[in-house]
């Protein structure tokens, strides 16, 4: 390596040896890196970080008045998002094991190779620019369009898409009619649901319900309650759910799933904003907001004689449909990094360094249980996870194992495309295009492309240099 990348803010080394900080930065300059500042009195490392903003600190362990272990405790203590590497003699080795544990990036065996000094500055500027690009994502998801950004917290995302969906959340929540949310299972309609509760300022609580496989019975005694003696076993009179959800909102999840007779009791509900304890011929009042959930096309349901075509159209007065994760890949780094944060804190473990391939593999992937399935994969990955440095493994079997259970496509589009052509390809020619199309999905990596086409990276790189020549 003989140029890295050249990061924005000063580099600081930290080394009670003249010779050595010459050493060092000589070989940080011959690469390209020129912003640097050096210390000589550990003492002085919190006055220089006060006053500095840092890219990166190279700690030597052992130096006069304060051990380096002593300065990356303060340093890390103050400010946790600045990188730290550690550079220690070979009989310090246990020390400096002890500093990675506390949280240093990395520690190198002086004197310090040029390739192996480079490569580990490489990965600590990445690393620190990972970590202010997210904070600016962050601050931009704050700062941006939406009047009360803070109620859309828990949904993680900087996608445009996402915050027009958002500023819409924003102009219906005190609205007193429904809200129907569609979107495909893992996309987070639930939390999108909560959101719009907290932005409608309704004094009463959110309530929610799964509807799936519910009967008419089920539906009507947990939603509406019951009378004492409405059935067997019914001793007490008994609350339903719409009148603990009164003066909030009650949230009805998998609403495809309703037989007739319980959309005919919701569709009063909506209309005349009363309801019938089961066992009891007086009608109760409700103030309460209704917000619905599906997975499925209410659309078709209705078409085919499903679902109540009222009872559509009155859900649909106010609708949101939250993209799917495949439609907003832009969102992958910063949702693998909060569910890394999430997992690596639940399972007590450090949080691990990604490869840089791992995007580009999950990029490939159609994520069919959405966000869920992500954070699923990602806390799979960190539980299995030992060393610094994530594995693809865990990643690429969950993915194998998702394709193996996918049914073959039936899209008509994807038995048709050579239709588009006016000469049919040769099988050669056909191949190429394929390989060529793997290759951009997999942005260049030869095992990721190697997978969609379903071959060996053997295989394909014989394919790739036969290609060349």
């Amino acid at each position: 390596m003989s140029r890295i990348m050249t990061p924005e803010l000063p580099l600081l080394l930290v080394d009670d040896e003249a010779h050595a900080l010459q050493s060092t930065e000589r070989i940080l300059v011959s690469a390209g890196i020129t912003h640097i500042l050096t210390c000589q009195d550990p003492r002085k490392v919190a006055e220089i970080l006060a006053r500095q903003e840092i890219c990166l600190v190279l700690l030597d362990l052992s130096m006069p008045h304060m051990s380096g272990e002593q300065v990356l405790t303060e340093v890390l203590s103050a400010y946790p998002e600045v990188p730290a590497i550690i550079l220690t003699g070979a009989n310090e080795v246990e020390t400096a094991v002890r500093c990675m544990r506390g949280g240093a990036l990395d520690y190198m065996v002086k004197p310090v190779e040029r390739s192996r000094l480079l490569s580990g500055v490489q990965r600590a500027i990445e690393l620190r620019d990972l970590r202010r690009e997210n904070e600016v994502l962050r601050e931009r998801m704050l700062a941006g369009a939406e009047k009360c950004p803070e109620a859309f917290s828990d949904i993680v995302t900087n996608n445009a898409a996402m915050h027009t969906l958002f500023r819409y959340c924003e102009g219906v929540a005190k609205s007193q009619w429904p809200v129907l949310v569609t979107g495909e299972t893992g996309v987070g309609k639930e939390l999108l649901a909560r959101a719009i509760h907290t932005l409608s300022e309704r004094k009463g609580p959110f309530v929610a319900v799964n509807a799936a496989g519910l009967d008419d019975n089920v539906f009507s005694d947990t939603l509406f309650g019951h009378v004492r003696g409405a059935y067997t076993g019914a001793n007490d009179p008994r609350k339903g759910l719409i009148e603990k959800a009164a003066g909030g909102t009650l949230f009805l999840d998998e609403i495809g799933d309703l037989n007739n007779a319980s959309q005919v009791k919701l569709l009063r509900v909506l209309q005349e904003r009363e309801y019938y304890p089961l066992g009891s011929d007086i009608a109760k009042r409700t103030d309460t907001r209704v917000l619905c959930a599906t997975n499925v096309d209410l659309g078709e349901l209705q078409v085919s004689g499903k679902f109540r075509k009222d009872l559509y159209h009155r859900l649909k007065t106010h609708h949101v449909c939250i993209p799917p994760l495949r439609r907003r890949l832009d969102d992958l780094p910063l949702l693998v990094d909060h569910f890394l944060e999430k997992a690596a804190a639940s399972l007590g473990k450090k949080k691990p360094s990604l490869p840089k391939e791992l995007y580009s593999l999950l990029a490939t992937h159609p994520f069919p249980g959405n966000v869920r399935e992500l954070e699923s994969m990602v806390f799979d990955a960190v539980a299995h996870h030992e060393s610094r440095m994530m594995s693809m493994g865990v990643f690429e079997t969950r993915i194998l194992q998702d394709e193996s259970l996918r049914e073959p496509s039936t899209d008509r589009a994807a038995t048709t495309h050579y239709a588009l052509f006016d000469r049919l390809p040769s099988l050669k020619e056909s191949a190429a295009m394929l390989i060529a199309e793997a290759m951009r999905r997999a942005e260049g990596n030869q095992s990721i492309a190697a997978r969609l086409l379903g071959i060996s990276r053997t295989a394909l790189n014989k394919r790739l240099n036969h290609e060349e020549d």
